[in-house]
This record gives structure tokens, sequence and C-alpha cells, in this order.
């Protein structure tokens, strides 16, 4: 146990003990501590057979950028340690159950990267696998394939006239290329191109598998990207493909 847990369980038994430590063994433990676990992450981080206690205070601050990216790296390094030679990084629960089931993965090659994947990415340069797919929303992996590694709406929005460029350039017709650019969100755009039996879907995983290609660099590993829509449905798919520079 750490210091500082371990200071404030004696400082606890000394008060409750008018003053004087006791000869005491302390035992901590979670009631149905293994069931509830199931319902946790802890199991892709390598914590299994039950809950894990925190060592301090017991606080966690939620959302932290820093604390999810580190989420990100010790979920890599558990599936490296347990020989995985295939991993999907997903934006959401929806794509993570999505590609689960569309690859039979278990549940420890499964990252969820949230917005980053860059993060993701990074990591994999220093820990490869044979395998990497990235599954996401059609909104966030329109970013990716526009070179963003951070796919956060804080960090912007989708470029609406690049995507519309980008549809004119796989055969959309020009009123279908305005209507494109003026479109508030990804997912209208994505409905106008649907009745114009336009593969936006596909077209975008293509272009965020270039981003994801670039990014890996000259790491030997076959990628691949799923676009899934919010009820789970693969509406585009790209790869699997070796990054160019690791062909040569």
């Amino acid at each position: 146990i750490n210091p500082v847990p371990r200071a404030m369980i004696c400082t606890a038994l000394a008060e409750a003990n008018g003053g004087t430590l006791p000869d005491v063994e302390v035992t901590l433990s979670v009631q149905n501590g293994a069931k509830l676990a199931e319902r946790t992450l802890n199991g892709r981080l390598g914590i299994v057979g039950g809950l894990s206690i925190l060592g301090t205070t017991g606080i966690v601050v939620p959302f932290s950028c820093a604390a999810w990216i580190d989420s990100i790296h010790r979920g890599i390094d558990v599936a490296h340690a347990l020989g995985l030679t295939h991993i999907a990084g997903s934006t959401g629960n929806v794509s993570e159950k999505a590609v689960q089931k569309h690859y039979n993965l278990p549940e420890t090659a499964l990252i969820e990267m949230g917005d980053f994947v860059g993060g993701l990415l990074k990591y994999v340069r220093k820990v490869p696998f044979a395998r990497l797919t990235i599954a996401g929303g059609i909104a966030k992996m329109t970013k990716l394939g526009q070179g963003r590694l951070d796919l956060h709406s804080k960090r912007g929005q989708a470029d609406m006239p690049a995507l519309a460029h980008l549809m004119a350039q796989h055969g959309a017709n020009p009123t279908l290329v305005q209507t494109i650019e003026n479109c508030p969100t990804v997912a209208e755009a994505f409905l106008y191109a649907r009745k114009a039996h336009l593969p936006m879907g596909t077209i975008i995983a293509q272009s965020a598998l270039a981003t994801v290609q670039q990014t890996l660099t000259t790491t030997p590993c076959c990628v691949d990207v799923q676009v899934y829509d919010r009820a789970g449905n693969r509406v585009g798919h790209a790869g699997p493909t070796l990054p160019p520079a690791a062909l040569g």
C-alpha cells in the first residue's frame, strides 16, 4: 500500500483506539468487487478479479486529457503484453461495439481513444501491432481525414468547403457540391450524398486512412478505417493497407 493511504489508515485506527496505534491487520475489500469490475475498464488495463482501490484521496478529476491519453497508452501496453496482433481504437461506445462485433475482437483489444486519435497513433509507433483498426462516426472521421489528430469540437469543426471539394473529386455534381458546402453538419451532408448514391462514408474513410498512414510513417502496421452511423451501421470503410513508407 502506498505511504499516503497507509498514513491515513493508521491515523484513523489510532484515533479509534484512544491515540495509540493498535496491533491489527487491515484488509481492504469491496463487496461483489469482481462482479462490479465487469462494468469498468479495469480488464483492459490488466486489473482483473476485482475493483482497484484508489491509492490516495479516492478522488479522480474527470475528463482529464492527460489521464485519458495515459489510459490509452496503458490499454495498448496491456494488449501488447497479452500478445494481441489486432487492436481497434474507437471514438465512442457505438463504434466500439460495432467494430468489436465486426472483427470478433476480445475486450482487451479495444482502445477507447475518444477524440485523442493522435495519442493512440503516436504511441502505436512505439508499440506496433500487426493490425490496427480506427473506428468512429462520420463527423469525427471527416475531421481525421482533414488532418486533425484531436477530434474534439473545441479544437474545431469539420471543414465543410473542404468536404464539398472532396466529394466533387469523387463525382458529385455542382449542385450537390454547393449543398454540401452549405450544410451545417456532416451528418446532414451525408444524407444528401446518400440520396445522390455517392458513397461519402467510404470516401471519408479513405481520406482518414491517408491521415493515419501519414501519422504512422514507417510503422509496419496494416491499418483500416471503419465509419459507423449513430445506430452502429457501417457506412464506409477503407483498408487494410500498409503505410506507403513501410512498403518500400
